[in-house]
């Protein structure tokens, strides 16, 4: 289809996402009232394919986008202002208003945040046989990376010259090297194609080559370990006393089988009182009545009344209490947190409702003032992320007196170069 025409059908709203717990939410949408209906496309990147059919792209457009990187400038002009939802009678409300923020452009707001993930240190409770046991943690909310590195440093310990207990090493793969610049205030967002605190970052890559280097005797030292003994998933090194803690986001975090996760406990990754939420939030949007995303008369006027009344359902904490028991009911919280995926952007059902569901949130659900959502990135921040940012973060934690390394800068004017040609 041309990118005016929507495969919606008749009043039918075309859902785009790239969450696919939205698909079961359409389909409870759709069997709990006769009037509106929604029809979901699951598509990987969302925000660059709107770009595409804006560019003159071939297929159908959507009414409704539900995804990640949609708060960037160049996604959020496709969406149309939606003021009108969170005012007046019937107004929508509830939302944690950092996160509202980043759905505002040009001083409306076009997108509107569904759910959101945060970084944790996950540990063992007990300890295992011959372990020191839990940490000896400060607070009981979060903790910080200087705290993670000290625990971490004293819980090593060696035999016969080599290591066969490491507290953390951030050289354990998955996103850790950005949580920590993150925390060290690197703050990412979008440029050409990326922007950063050039200061931030080199404090951040200092701070993780010294806890390689010193605190954990280099990355040859943990390499070694790594190989004897780091073969089972990180929640079960946790649990054999192997190591104290490992990394997570929350959705990961919950999504553990329910007897593993009740060995565990965590704490939310800080710097002072600030947790710096990780990128990729989902928000939904409906998008422009008019030019390339739009169609005309009456099945365009259907079609975008079914979108609200969509995204007026959704908002509601009603709703997603529902949707959280259903998902408890048929087991799907098994393999997904929360509502699409995250807590939800609702603080009062991630307040209240939430520990009904997942009673280890119980006293541990962050203030509101704690939530430092990510600054706006590019759609194609997750390729950027994987090929030039991570892997750079990674060479910086292991890099070697004297031994130079391609800087970031490089690797994202290549990506671009090859990408965006």
């Amino acid at each position: 289809m041309a990118a005016g025409c929507s495969a919606g059908g008749d009043g039918v709203a075309a859902l785009w996402t790239d969450r696919p717990e939205v698909a079961f939410y359409a389909k409870y949408f759709n069997a709990v009232q006769d009037r509106h209906r929604v029809e979901v496309f699951h598509h990987e990147f969302p925000a660059l394919m709107l770009e595409r059919l804006a560019e003159g792209g071939e297929g159908a457009a959507p009414d409704i986008v539900v995804a990640s990187w949609l708060a960037g400038s160049s996604a959020q002009a496709f969406f149309r202002p939606l003021d009108g939802l969170l005012s007046g009678e019937g107004r929508i409300e509830g939302f944690y208003e950092s996160l509202l923020e980043k759905g505002r452009s040009g001083g409306r707001q076009r997108l509107l945040p569904v759910s959101f993930n945060a970084p944790l240190a996950a540990f063992s409770r007990a300890g295992a046989a011959g372990s020191p046991g839990p940490p000896a943690l400060s607070g009981p909310l979060v903790v910080s990376l200087e705290e993670m590195r000290e625990l971490g440093g004293n819980f090593n310990a060696r035999s016969a010259g080599a290591l066969v207990r490491v507290g953390f090493s951030p050289t354990w793969g998955g996103d850790f090297p950005l949580v920590a610049a993150a925390l060290l205030g690197t703050s990412f967002g979008e440029g050409s194609p990326l922007d950063w605190d050039a200061e931030a970052l080199d404090r951040a890559s200092a701070f993780l080559r010294g806890w390689v280097a010193e605190t954990n005797s280099g990355a040859q030292a943990v390499d070694s370990f790594d190989f004897r003994f780091f073969n089972i998933p990180p929640a079960g090194m946790l649990e054999s006393g192997r190591i104290l803690f490992a990394h997570m986001s929350s959705a990961e975090f919950f999504t553990l089988p329910e007897d593993r996760r009740a060995a565990l406990g965590f704490r939310w990754l800080a710097e002072g009182d600030a947790i710096p939420l990780r990128g990729g939030a989902a928000f939904l949007g409906l998008t422009q009545a008019r030019g390339a995303f739009g169609r005309g008369g009456a099945q365009g006027r259907a079609a975008a009344a079914s979108a609200e009344a969509f995204a007026r359902w959704l908002f509601s904490a009603d709703t997603q209490r529902r949707l959280l028991e259903r998902s408890h009911k048929f087991r799907q919280m098994e393999a997904s947190f929360g509502i699409a995926g995250g807590f939800s952007a609702l603080r009062p059902v991630t307040e209240q409702v939430f520990p009904q569901f997942y009673p280890d949130l119980l006293g541990l659900i962050p203030p509101e003032d704690f939530l430092a959502p990510a600054r706006a990135l590019p759609p194609d921040w997750p390729a950027i992320r994987e090929r030039a940012a991570l892997p750079y973060l990674h060479e910086r934690a292991r890099q070697q007196p004297g031994e130079e390394i391609a800087p970031l800068e490089a690797r994202a004017a290549e990506w671009a170069r090859l990408n965006r040609l």
